[in-house]
């Protein structure tokens, strides 16, 4: 089943991001996977895995025998960080400088860059992470001055009551808002990634040009 599961998600990935030029990469949302579900990943080509918890990261790294690369995808803790520094290949949840500056802070200490996602709240959910599309701006030039990070592009996560309507005017705004900080051209800031779409919702984004996407439950249903 994972095998056709993957297959079918390949394929809608492939028609619907036809008109970008590029296919957008598929990050296998592994928070309620073992690792005995996660590895047989790897032989149908997906490589890059998301969990949301730096805990249940700990217990499953040992058993990922080094073959994924780890999208830090949920909500991030400032005092959390020293523990995946050196496991995530990019952290997608960044959404205040609290955090900045201890990625930037922890990263140095180990001699590397991190890569980053910004966080937006496109909605304006007041439970959910990120920051007012507003914001967003400002927080880069901020970021800029932070040698540790990388900041690659943003992320959003949608609402889970929206129609599709509503979805695709939230997958265009942030097109659009992404779009807007690319052409600041921001030095430091490469707006490279937007990382966008979940199981229920990810052929729209594709269409409004998602690089990346994360899919969990398509795939180990």
């Amino acid at each position: 089943m994972l095998k056709e599961n993957v297959e079918q998600v390949k394929r809608i990935l492939q028609k619907e991001s036809e008109p970008w030029g590029r296919l957008p990469k598929l990050i296998a949302v592994t928070k309620f996977a073992t690792p005995a579900d996660i590895l047989p990943l790897y032989d149908l080509g997906v490589t890059d895995i998301g969990e949301n918890r730096v805990q249940v990261l700990q217990e499953k790294l040992p058993h990922l025998e080094g073959k994924f690369s780890i999208h830090l995808i949920g909500r991030l803790q400032s005092n959390k960080v020293k523990y995946i520094i050196e496991d995530v290949c990019m952290i997608h949840s960044l959404d205040r400088m609290s955090l900045a500056q201890e990625i930037d802070r922890q990263a140095q200490m180990h001699q590397k860059r991190m890569d980053v996602l910004v966080q937006v709240n496109i909605a304006g959910e007041v439970q959910k992470g990120g920051m007012p599309e507003e914001e967003v701006l400002p927080f880069l030039k901020k970021c800029a001055q932070l040698p540790g990070l990388n900041v690659k592009g943003l992320m959003a996560i949608m609402p889970l009551n929206a129609g599709r309507d509503e979805l695709n005017d939230y997958f265009l705004r942030m097109r659009q808002l992404f779009d807007r900080c690319a052409q600041e051209a921001i030095e430091n800031i490469h707006m490279q990634e937007l990382s966008m779409g979940m199981s229920r919702d990810f052929d729209l984004a594709c269409r409004q040009g998602a690089t990346m996407v994360r899919v969990g439950s398509r795939l180990f249903q």
